[in-house]
């Protein structure tokens, strides 16, 4: 087909008035090794019980191409199904409004169409109804018609050797290219498809937007508002007066309707200020006594405020040894703790803080987090581990005097957004505390970072912060381009680990 002389291309919902069209385009199409074709009584029960799986390609008036397909509950078909089975003689009874995937029982172009891509626009309508339709995949019986020229190698042999072009096999390569994996061979799938030996490759696509039905109210949020709070480090007299300020700015980013509020690491620093007269091991042990109040008080704040709440971190004693922790405090009135896993050589050194043993992530309304206390961003393998527990944000609070320590975590973090493929909050404090022995003066500039890819800015920086400046940063991440990045992304950084040749495990 000349494509100079193409005026028009049209994607249209078959009809039964095309049913002549299509039955001659049927059996051209196939060449006569399948010599079957939709009767007119096929195409009028198909139309009528889901006519926006039915469509047809159409150049200049004339049909080109055509794409079939049914709903079905999958858990309820046999793992070895035939091609009778799912059109259930051509009763079509599998199909269920109800089910959960898009099943394609045909698809062709007519020969002197092909060339022009246009298998590619039916799959790209079937994977955009599968998602409107909020389908789990896409699946369909595909066949391999130059099998019967390779038949000294098993369907699996035949299969690995088409995925790494040693043989051609028109649609296998199609399929591939167009986003559909392998599951399973199916035996005596198609009867009279000598060609593939009656072999058949049971190829899905997955809908990564897909939402499993929820009979609660509540639902998931794709697109999550993070409200990071840039702290000043200033005197505070009292408890109260530093709990006053905390609820001042989580009062600010709720206003805001953000998700979260973020504090800092050690944000309560202050109030070190009245044990300055004691050993700087024996004055963070006085601070410790003040955390259980404070997340009680977080605790409080998350639900009046509807917000979660991460505290940042904040000094906690457990049977006489001190650790640097902080608490998630869900607006639905749970709360989860987390340790700071590598404390510094000077936490170590000046404060005697204990390395924590606990790394996990975090379910919320807005998707998996993951919280790292400062230092513990410069270890890619805690957030690899989180990451491979599906992962969404990372959070990391932190506390650095200088900025040559602010760019180390910060470098760090751009860098776990990249390789984990999520977004990154960073959020520290400002100032200096003159009263307070060990805690010097502060630098930071918090921020959002994301992956660098197209759905993404160029920099991999979402929002940030004046740097050294009390403030607050709001910024929208959107989960769902997540989903895209790991299945569509210019590079794919998650699934193309060397998982067989390296890996990163816990070792308890």
């Amino acid at each position: 087909m000349d494509i100079k002389k193409i005026e028009n291309i049209e994607l249209k919902y078959l009809t039964v008035g095309d049913f002549e069209e299509l039955k001659a385009a049927t059996l051209e199409s196939y060449g006569g090794v399948l010599d079957s074709y939709w009767k007119k009584d096929h195409i009028q029960k198909l139309t009528t019980m889901f006519p926006e799986g039915q469509v047809v390609i159409k150049i200049d008036g004339n049909l080109a191409g055509c794409a079939l397909s049914l709903i079905v509950d999958y858990d309820k078909l046999d793992d070895n199904h035939t091609y009778a089975d799912i059109i259930s003689g051509e009763s079509f009874k599998n199909h269920d409004p109800e089910g959960d995937v898009l099943y394609g029982i045909d698809v062709f172009i007519k020969p002197e169409y092909r060339g022009l891509r246009l298998g590619r626009r039916l799959y790209d309508y079937r994977k955009e109804l599968c998602e409107n339709l909020n389908l789990k995949s896409i699946v369909f019986g595909g066949r391999m018609p130059n099998y019967h020229k390779n038949k000294q190698f098993s369907p699996k042999e035949y299969i690995e050797k088409v995925k790494r072009k040693e043989i051609h096999d028109p649609v296998l390569n199609f399929q591939i290219s167009n986003d559909f994996h392998p599951v399973r061979v199916m035996k005596n799938y198609l009867e009279g498809d000598t060609a593939s030996n009656e072999y058949a490759v049971l190829m899905e696509w997955d809908n990564i937007y897909y939402t499993k039905p929820s009979k609660k109210a509540a639902s998931v949020k794709t697109v999550v508002r993070l409200g990071l709070i840039q702290w000043q480090m200033r005197p505070y007299n009292t408890l109260e007066d530093l709990m006053q300020q905390v609820e001042y700015f989580i009062d600010s980013v709720a206003a805001y309707r953000s998700d979260f509020a973020v504090f800092p690491e050690f944000f309560n620093a202050p109030l070190m200020a009245e044990f300055n007269h004691l050993h700087e091991s024996q004055a963070i042990r006085k601070l410790a006594e003040h955390t259980q109040t404070i997340v009680e008080k977080l605790k409080q704040l998350a639900i009046s405020y509807n917000i979660n709440i991460i505290s940042g971190s904040m000094p906690e004693v457990v049977d006489d040894k001190l650790y640097n922790v902080g608490y998630l405090c869900r607006r639905d009135g749970s709360f989860e703790r987390y340790e700071k896993i590598h404390v510094t050589p000077d936490e170590a050194k000046v404060w005697g803080m204990q390395r924590g043993n606990t790394l996990q992530t975090y379910d919320t309304d807005c998707g998996k987090i993951g919280i790292l206390i400062c230092y513990d961003s410069e270890f890619p393998e805690l957030s690899r581990l989180l990451s491979d527990e599906g992962m969404d944000i990372l959070f990391v609070p932190f506390l650095t005097d200088t900025q040559n320590g602010y760019s180390r975590v910060r470098l760090c973090a751009q860098a776990r957004a990249i390789e984990n493929e999520c977004y990154v909050a960073i959020a520290g404090s400002v100032g200096n505390l003159p009263n307070v022995n060990n805690m010097d003066i502060q630098y930071a500039q918090s921020a959002v970072f994301t992956p660098c890819d197209f759905s993404f800015p160029s920099s991999g920086i979402k929002a940030e912060a004046t740097p050294n400046t009390e403030m607050i940063l709001v910024a929208d991440v959107d989960l769902s381009l997540l989903r895209e990045l790991h299945s569509f992304g210019a590079v794919k950084n998650l699934k193309d680990r060397r998982k067989d040749f390296y890996d990163v495990i816990r070792v308890k």
